[in-house]
């Protein structure tokens, strides 16, 4: 399956520091077989539209529950599709325990933006105190719940060609603390495990199921060779365009593993 590499640029940047940024992506070389994407803050969507090389897709960070209306400081959907992005990330850990989203509420998003035609980068992940306390894998599968759970049409194969699953463990995000490869695949193999007791054997062996949480030029190609990690979900090493491009590319050292 094809290496997905997301850049979640979170509430970062200016006009002026985007603009470098996008000047610097547009210079990098990028390997051809990566599915690459960036979530750039709502209000500089349309300034890196028209201004990004078409090579790399545009996500939003988050969208409104469903169509638009008297919903202030909301960003629905069709103004997304409206000015072309193709992607949105739902469940990050930052609008589920920063925020308080709960489960159902990123669940019927999931439906909503997926009805619509965008894709879904569908975050997952346990807090610290969960992992310490073993619960890892109950808190993950309950949101794959959630998400799966409120997408009954979505049973349909097809239409999980427009999910991507980022596993990123909460304790590792932003932290400098980056999940070993090996507790990262054995999450990935869980997930996948998920997949195919609860939805079908095809849809796990065909969604691909990213890591986030500390990725940077220097930890992803140990993370890439690993069988169950399809590519990556990065915060702040996506704001650099040079290191960014170096995780993208990263998807060599997964063709030497396999």
């Amino acid at each position: 399956m094809q290496f997905f590499v997301g850049g979640n640029w979170k509430c970062n940047g200016t006009k002026e520091s985007i603009s470098k940024l996008v000047s610097d992506l547009n210079s990098v070389k990028l390997e051809s077989d990566v599915d690459v994407v960036v979530a750039p803050p709502f209000i500089y969507i349309d300034q890196v539209k028209n201004s990004l090389t078409d090579r790399i897709e545009i996500s939003a960070q988050n969208s409104w529950i469903g169509k638009g209306g008297a919903f202030t400081g909301e960003i629905s959907v069709e103004q997304l599709k409206d000015i072309g992005c193709k992607w949105v990330i739902l469940g990050h850990s930052e609008r589920r325990h920063v925020i308080g989203e709960d489960d159902q509420f990123i669940g019927k998003k999931a439906a909503y933006t997926l009805s619509q035609g965008l894709g879904v980068i569908a975050c997952i992940g346990e807090l610290l105190k969960e992992r310490e306390e073993g619960k890892t894998f109950d808190v993950c599968f309950q949101q794959m719940k959630a998400f799966a759970g409120k997408l009954p049409w979505l049973y349909a194969v097809p239409s999980w060609d427009n999910v991507v699953i980022a596993y990123e463990p909460v304790w590792a995000i932003g932290t400098g603390k980056v999940a070993t490869p090996q507790q990262a695949q054995e999450v990935h193999v869980a997930v996948r495990d998920w997949l195919k007791k609860n939805v079908s054997a095809e849809v796990a062996s065909k969604t691909r199921i990213i890591y986030g949480g500390s990725v940077n030029g220097g930890n992803c190609a140990e993370l890439a060779k690993e069988e169950d990690i399809d590519g990556f979900l990065v915060g702040g090493a996506s704001l650099k365009g040079p290191e960014f491009a170096t995780i993208v590319n990263a998807v060599t050292s997964k063709k030497v593993a396999a």
